[in-house]
């Protein structure tokens, strides 16, 4: 299209007959196109021959023959045609044959794409044995796995949809803002007269400034290539919004509006979450009352879910017990025809109804009507009132009782009668509930003699003031000379005994009351918990998402959770959360200062207030809860598993409701709780049989043998949870009848039983351990999984009990309708838990959550290209198991392992989906270098993923359309990510071209001279290059639709302000790196991050080991080109260093980096502690090139250093009869250019300096000297790597120590260019505040110490001691 569209814009957007002919030339163009790649082809398969089967051999010569030959009778019949067009030949016959030609090609393509691509006609194909189909399916090379990876019709036209538009927008703006704009500068620059260059005739020539031309029109067509995923990225932004919002999701995004709408949840739960045996009514839902009682209902089976779900979060310690008692729902059993609230609705509503009353100067229905604007304080106004009557009904008998029935008759009377206002004093009301507020402080308490005198007086008082100071004057009279009542108080015993309630719904009733009348503060910021927040947000909300019906426990389909461990921490011990580190800080002390409020709720929960870490040690229990306290805030094993372990809690809650609805009937209608069914053993039993969890713990064995912390604390994990399994690989030597000792491999499956026995035992025909450890860890276990869904969790996530609650919806989505096929791997959102802890935490899981939500929203639906990308998902066990597993565990190919799982079910004609109903928490990397480490991982597995079969089949048998999602979506974003760097590097250099060449100023000259704007424009058109800034655009629109409008924009503008364009543009380079060395050199390799808290301070040396080659040297190349770039790479690794510009730290920075640097290397020493085993190290990948990979390295290697360019940078000033003066024949320079170029730079160095006779001083400069050495910088370093790609030659030589030093003395002049800057930062400190701020601002919002943090607490108990 960029042909076609070149074409017509020279042309000047006329089409003709003579347009059309040269538009034409597009199709000698496609065949020769298709030649070179079956040449291709032919070369990259010629080692291959020997091994390879005839038939793929036979392929390959008639796909190259037929290209060959018809790309040579297309060529030359448009040469003829051309040539006709030249001649004014009026019907030409080459013009009908080509456009026959052309035809018929198009015809045939299209009939062979219907018969792929379209279902129907695919099926006639397979069912058809006849030699024709076969030949054209072995042609096109349809395997068995793979075929028939075709979609319905309405699927094939969304996806189809979605690519017509990203195509139209981006021809739209290739060739009105690209192309069409630089035809005309084109044309001027082309046909300017000869213009004076700065340097001799050597680069421009008489070529028509063909050089300038191709620098302004070189980034056009570097950006034409790659911008098609930025249009991808914003229309799936909009896209995904879209379906995001049609699917309900963020309608509640604040605590206000879970309040607000907190009266539909319970209707909304039982309807989506509630399985079809509860929610079979007793009664007839047409009438007010039958509705208000179906409203109790719903409310009487939520509330129970509910108040586990708060129970969780106090356990967790997100909430205190004053919140979780605000926040529990009653039971609404009991005989109240009232819906009972949670009191955080309720609370302070009585008081403002008690003003309202106050003030009241009107009727009762005025007052009432006022009331009712606050539904909430309507249902506390009548809730109040009718829990006082049962509680007063339940303390009193004989004429007590007869006196609370006369009271409460007659203010019903005066109520229906619509006279409350003058039965009442209604300016009496705050003395009548604070008599009654002293009333029910005694009897929350447990019962005394004492207080059962005292609660006798505190009814007596209340008897009193309502009688003589609330009632009217006549009702008042009334009572006082009732004769009953009367008699007993002259004989004292009115109210002289109260009978203790006992009662468990009175009980409940008194102490919520005692809540309503007492908690006067608003409850609109309960909970205050950030997370407990957003938690209860997204299950509220997801309540009015669409997801499937419930089953029943006992019909649900049964599932096992599937986790993979090798020897991360599991619990954190005594000692590591105790140890300090260099500054001070130890874990404890961290986690208390990060999580305030969560260790002051961890305190109250183990009745240990006023006690601090050290008085927590002293006791085994307290000690031992704090260890998973502290384990539950980081990314361990025993955070995992307390996640997973809901499903069971979850599945026994409901499966004591339905047997109990089943069992009791209607007796049950009246009574939905579920206290007790953790002791159940008929819910014990169900769970065990639906869910299981499996942890492939691949070494236990071996941990077990070596007595390692970590098998102890996964025992205790055994023990805590009695549905976890733990598989793990045991060995044992064996000694054969010949007396040889072989050593034997087994699977096991060990569980907590008392025993220590281990459950399952499988023999292994050999080591399991042969390809990558994770995969082959989980492959070894996936036997013991049971079930016929299976859901693979990484040991960094989490799980949440509301959550577990959705798993019957998720699981019948296998049952559900999504398409042509049934879904084989169900997708699911996660949440990223880890981004409150920095502002790097926070960027990571922005984007993180970006891709998880909004992108793979648009993978599934229309793309249908969503693969696995993670350990949320859910599989098909059947379909997964009898398919080949769900992990592929080649080495290096297959680093990560995670994708595979989705190619080979979309192979094997699977069906993946996602859903955002349901969530699961999922950790990241906190820390720079653990970000760099692990997006390092993913880069390097993705170029490995070029190589794979996998790709190529899925590219192969796609639709064009859908391999386009395919593509852009998975090793497609990292080409475009690497292409925009070069694109970058291409238009700097461009432009560095025109400026030192001088032709830009002369063509802004010749600009001026003629009144051309375009001309001139034509030179700045750097916008071009910055059109990357739209890829923040999913994020923004993801904050948009699940935070608001007003919060997306001040998120956006806090992150900008804490550089998150540093961080992206660091990450950039990142990617950028590692995927391009991969795909030049190969051999990716895991990388372990580590999950541990990051707020050490990382020496310099470390820095520069991890980011010298990778980001450091790119950004010196192009220091003089583009200022953030540079600035990006070079410093944002110290701008996210904790302490990064401290002067102490500065100075041990310094010391440490130059013991490195001249630490000699050797056998055993780690590039860690040297810099020649570094150096080593780093040269590495270079060991697997082949001759032609020895070719192409340096060009790579030297960082896209263009020698030329360096030769004219470093001599700017000098014009070209300098040049002359190298006594150099013009035939021998065009013969040997590069030989030329480095001797003449050498030469004028010479001259320059003064050691040629020929030179003069007079005019050299200081400048022209810093010129001078910037031309020799990028010679030596092309030598460099020229020396390292051929380094046997070079060793061979002799001069192998000699080029280690030459590297050495590079990396110390990069270390002091980059060191320098800090170095001066680092004497103000306010800049190393700034820096602390910059770095944990996300923390700070959240009343965070950092100060503390960073100074450490040494000095306070120092101070402490004396």
């Amino acid at each position: 299209m960029f042909q076609v569209f070149a074409i017509i814009a020279f042309n000047n957007g006329r089409l003709n007959l003579n347009t059309f002919i040269t538009l034409l030339s597009v199709g000698p163009t496609y065949a020769v196109m298709n030649f070179l790649e079956s040449c291709l082809d032919v070369l990259l398969m010629f080692g291959a021959f020997t091994t390879a089967r005839g038939m793929a051999i036979s392929r390959l010569v008639i796909r190259f023959f037929w290209w060959g030959l018809s790309s040579g009778f297309v060529l030359y019949v448009y040469l003829m045609l051309l040539q006709d067009r030249n001649n004014n030949v009026t019907e030409s016959l080459y013009f009908r044959i080509y456009i026959l030609e052309l035809g018929v090609y198009a015809v045939l393509r299209l009939a062979f794409a219907m018969l792929l691509k379209f279902n129907f006609c695919h099926k006639l194909s397979e069912m058809s044995d006849q030699s024709f189909f076969q030949f054209f399916k072995w042609i096109y090379q349809e395997h068995y796995v793979g075929r028939g990876l075709v979609e319905k019709i309405t699927d094939y036209i969304s996806y189809v949809f979605f690519w017509l538009v990203i195509f139209a927008c981006k021809f739209t703006f290739a060739y009105f803002l690209q192309i069409r704009p630089l035809v005309q500068p084109t044309r001027i620059i082309v046909n300017l007269p000869r213009l004076q260059y700065s340097w001799h005739d050597l680069v421009s020539g008489q070529n028509n400034h063909m050089l300038t031309v191709a620098s302004l029109w070189a980034p056009v067509v570097a950006i034409y290539l790659m911008d098609i995923h930025i249009w991808y990225t914003l229309l799936s932004a909009i896209y995904g919004a879209v379906m995001g919002a049609r699917a309900r999701l963020g309608e509640i995004r604040t605590i206000e509006m879970v309040h607000k709408r907190f009266e539909s949840f319970p209707e909304a739960f039982v309807k989506k979450l509630a399985s079809p045996q509860i929610k079979r009514m007793p009664f007839d839902a047409h009438s007010s009352q039958m509705s208000q009682d179906n409203n109790k209902t719903y409310a009487a089976i939520f509330s129970p879910f509910w108040n586990e779900i708060i129970k969780s979060l106090r356990e967790e310690d997100y909430i205190s017990n004053r919140e979780m008692d605000l926040l529990s729902m009653p039971s609404n059993t009991g005989n109240m025809k009232l819906v009972q609230w949670p009191l955080f609705l309720l609370s302070s509503k009585i008081f403002l109804a008690i003003d309202l009353a106050l003030d009241c100067k009107d009727t009762q229905i005025d007052l009432w009507n006022r009331i009712c604007k606050d539904e909430y304080m309507a249902y506390a106004v009548q809730e109040c009132y009718t829990s006082v009557e049962k509680i007063l009904h339940a303390l009193v008998d004989g004429e007590g009782r007869r006196w609370v029935e006369r009271v409460f008759s007659e203010v019903n009377s005066s109520i229906s009668e619509g006279s409350l206002v003058i039965t009442l004093d209604l300016q009496k009301l705050s003395v009548v509930l604070s008599r009654f507020t002293a009333l029910t402080g005694l009897l929350i308490r447990d019962a005394t003699p004492e207080l059962a005198k005292g609660a006798a007086k505190a009814v007596y008082d209340f008897y009193d003031v309502v009688t003589h100071e609330l009632l009217s004057p006549d009702l008042r009279e009334q009572l006082d000379t009732w004769n009953i009542l009367l008699r007993a108080r002259n004989e004292g015993r009115l109210f002289s005994y109260v009978e203790w309630p006992k009662d468990p719904y009175i009980k409940e009733q008194i102490k919520r009351v005692h809540l309503l009348l007492t908690v006067k503060d608003s409850a609109s910021n309960i909970p205050k918990n950030l997370e407990a927040r957003r938690r209860l947000q997204f299950f509220t909300n997801s309540l009015f998402m669409d997801m499937p019906v419930a089953k029943p426990v006992s019909e649900m389909l049964p599932f096992c959770v599937f986790t993979p461990y090798y020897s991360e921490a599991v619990l954190y011990s005594n000692r590591e959360l105790r140890d300090e580190n260099e500054d001070g800080i130890s874990t404890i002390f961290y986690l208390q200062k990060i999580f305030p409020d969560e260790w002051e709720n961890f305190l109250e929960r183990i009745g240990r207030v006023d006690s601090g870490d050290a008085e927590l040690q002293e006791s085994s229990a307290s000690a031992l809860e704090l260890r998973f306290w502290a384990s539950y805030r980081g990314q361990t094993l025993a955070r995992t598993v307390r996640g997973m372990m809901y499903y069971r809690r979850a599945l026994m809650q409901q499966t004591h409701l339905e047997r109990r609805f089943v069992e009791e009937d209607d007796a049950f209608l009246n009574d939905f709780t579920t206290q007790g069914f953790e002791l159940s053993r008929q819910a014990r039993a169900q769970a065990d049989l639906k869910f299981t969890y499996v942890v492939s713990c691949q070494i236990y064995g071996q941990q077990k043998q070596r007595k390692v912390p970590e098998a102890t604390d996964i025992a205790l994990l055994l023990q805590r949870n009695e549905a976890l399994r733990v598989a793990y690989i045991h060995d044992e030597d064996t000694t054969a009848a010949d007396g040889t000792i072989t050593k034997e491999f087994y699977s096991k499956l060990v569980k907590a039983d008392g025993q220590g026995k281990d459950q399952d035992s499988i023999k292994l025909p050999g080591d399991p351990k042969l390809g990558e450890g994770k995969p082959e860890n989980q492959n070894h276990a996936i036997i013991f999984t049971r079930g016929e869904a299976v859901q693979t969790i990484d040991m960094n996530q989490d799980n949440y009990l509301e959550e577990a609650m959705k798993m019957r919806n998720l699981l019948e989505e296998f049952r559900g309708n999504h398409g042509l096929r049934p879904p084989t791997i169900l997708g699911v959102r996660e949440n990223v838990f880890t981004g409150s802890v920095s502002s790097l935490a926070w960027f990571m899981s922005n984007q993180e959550t970006s891709f998880v939500t909004l992108g793979q929203r648009v993978l599934a639906k229309p793309l249908k290209v969503r693969m696995h990308y993670g350990h949320p998902d859910v599989f098909d066990r059947i379909f997964h198991i009898t398919r080949g597993g769900v992990s592929k565990a080649s080495r290096v190919i297959n680093i990560s392992e995670d994708i595979y799982a989705g190619f080979n079910s979309t192979l094997r004609l699977g069906n993946v989906t996602h859903h955002e109903y349901i969530q699961v928490g999922k950790g990241r990397d906190v820390g720079l270098n653990q970000i760099a480490l692990f997006e390092g991982k993913v880069a390097g597995g993705n170029g490995e993923q070029v190589l794979s079969r996998d790709i190529y089949r899925l590219g192969h048998f796609f639709d064009f359309f859908r391999m386009l999602s395919f593509f852009f979506t998975t090793v497609g974003y990292y080409v475009c990510t690497m292409m925009t760097v070069l694109t970058i590097y291409v238009f700097l250099y461009g432009r560095a071209y025109l400026a030192l060449s001088g032709i830009d100023r002369q063509i802004s000259r010749e600009a001026r001279l003629l009144g051309n704007n375009a001309l001139d424009a034509v030179l700045n058109a750097q916008f071009l290059v910055q059109i990357g800034v739209f890829t923040a655009v999913p994020m923004i629109v993801g904050f948009i639709l699940e935070l608001g409008l007003l919060q997306a924009v001040f998120s956006f503008i806090t992150m900008q302000l804490q550089l998150c364009s540093v961080f992206f543009t660091f990450s950039l380079g990142t990617r950028t790196h590692y995927f391009g060395r991969t795909i030049l050199h190969g051999g990716a390799k895991y990388r372990a991050t580590g999950r541990g808290f990051v707020v050490r301070h990382i020496k310099f040396a470390e820095n520069y080991r991890l980011y010298s080659r990778s980001h450091f040297v790119k950004a010196l190349e192009i220091a003089l080109l583009s200022w953030f770039l540079v600035l990006s790479w070079l410093f944002a690794p110290y701008i996210f260093n904790p302490s990064g510009f401290e002067w102490q730290k500065t100075v041990e920075d310094f010391d440490d980096w130059t013991n490195w640097l001249m630490y000699k290397g050797g056998v055993g020493i780690k590039g860690d502690d040297s810099w020649e085993s570094w150096w080593d190290e780093e040269q590495m990948h270079i060991q697997t090139l082949r001759v032609w990979g020895c070719l192409q390295t340096p060009s790579y290697g030297k960082e896209h250093i263009n020698c030329d360019l360096w030769l004219l940078m470093g001599c700017p000033r000098w014009n070209s009869a300098d040049l002359q003066d190298i006594h150099l024949q013009p035939q021998k320079i065009n013969k040997y250019p590069a030989a030329a170029s480095i001797f003449a730079r050498s030469y004028r160095g010479w001259t320059r300096s003064g050691n040629m006779p020929d030179c003069s001083l007079h005019n050299l400069s200081v400048a022209d000297l810093f010129a001078s050495i910037l031309g020799f910088i990028p010679t030596g370093w092309l030598i460099l790597c020229l020396a390292i790609t051929w380094k046997k030659v070079v060793r061979s030589l002799g001069l192998w120590d000699s080029v280690k030093e030459f590297a050495r003395m590079y990396d110390a002049g990069m270390g002091i260019l980059i060191f320098a800057p800090i170095a001066i930062l680092s004497w103000f400190p306010f800049v190393s505040t700034f820096q602390s701020r910059l770095l944990f601002n996300q923390a700070f919002s959240r009343g965070l110490e950092i100060s503390l943090i960073l100074a450490g607490n040494k000095a306070n108990i120092e101070a402490s001691s004396f």
